[in-house]
C-alpha cells in the first residue's frame, strides 16, 4: 500500500451473528475512499459476501490464521 493512501477501515465482526458482520462491512465500504481498504475480522469465511462484493465492483483477499480467525481484505476492482 502507499504511503499516501488511506488507513484501513477495521470491521471487527468476531463473535457477532449474521447478518451484522455483511451488514457492517457493506457500511463501511459505502464511504471507502477510491484507493481505500476494509478490513473485515471473522471466525468464519464469508462465502455470501465474495458474491456481493464482485458483483458491486470489489476485489478480496482472504488470509486465515492459526487460530480459525479469517481477515478479508477489500478494495474497489479498479484501485490503484
Amino acid at each position: 500500500m502507499p504511503a499516501d493512501s488511506p488507513a484501513p477501515v477495521i470491521v471487527d465482526a468476531r463473535g457477532l451473528m449474521p447478518p451484522e458482520p455483511l451488514n457492517l462491512t457493506l457500511e463501511a465500504l459505502d464511504t471507502l475512499p477510491p484507493d481505500g481498504e476494509v478490513i473485515l475480522l471473522l471466525y468464519r469465511e464469508p462465502g455470501p459476501l465474495y458474491d456481493i462484493l464482485r458483483r458491486n465492483g470489489y476485489v478480496h483477499r482472504t488470509e486465515t490464521g492459526g487460530d480459525g480467525e479469517f481477515a478479508i481484505h477489500i478494495r474497489h476492482a479498479t484501485a490503484p
